[in-house]
């Protein structure tokens, strides 16, 4: 089990390698296991009672090709974990407002709850704040847009997702993804 990343980070395999398992929106991962992680923590067998992950790890193991691996994931995430209510509705709804762009000072607009509810909601399920969630979906969008645009033009693309000024996005890129919008 692994701490929340609030920060983009590279991963580089050797020629051949293969990699199977499951990563979880921050808020998910809280709701099916029940607990977030603050340190890198071996789940030992005997606390393995709810999800089989040792024995899906078993499996895995015996497999060949990344296709029948990722197969057999998504057959035991369909039997093994239970996604209904896994997140509070008051959260699903903020959610939904900053994905739609609405300022994470205006939630409490949008929703029956407080501005401090709301950053205590996030703080526990998501281990972040409203506004660090926005920036991590911003840089997201702003990622995704480049990537189908080679080339466009950096201010534009800044005033677009809602940045101060180019070097504002430059700024943010390398703070939660790891690079600059000019390395996409």
């Amino acid at each position: 089990m692994l701490p929340i990343k609030k920060q983009a980070e590279r991963i580089v395999l050797e020629a051949g390698a293969q990699v199977a398992g499951i990563r979880f929106n921050p808020a998910i991962g809280y709701g099916v296991l029940g607990q977030h992680y603050d340190n890198p923590t071996l789940l030992l067998p005997e606390q393995d009672t709810l999800y089989n992950l040792y024995q899906m790890y078993a499996e895995l193991q015996v497999l060949q090709g990344n296709e029948r691996k990722v197969d057999a994931l998504y057959q035991w995430a369909e039997q093994t974990l239970d996604f209904t209510n896994v997140i509070p509705d008051s959260l699903e709804k903020a959610l939904a407002c900053i994905k739609q762009d609405t300022a994470p000072g205006q939630l409490s607009d949008n929703l029956e709850l407080s501005q401090r509810q709301i950053e205590r909601l996030f703080k526990h399920w998501l281990g972040m704040t409203p506004k660090h969630y926005q920036r991590i979906l911003r840089i997201k969008k702003a990622i995704c847009y480049l990537r189908q645009r080679q080339g466009a033009n950096l201010a534009g693309v800044a005033q677009q997702f809602g940045f101060s000024d180019q070097a504002h996005m430059t700024r943010e890129f390398r703070t939660i993804a790891c690079i600059t919008p000019g390395q996409l």
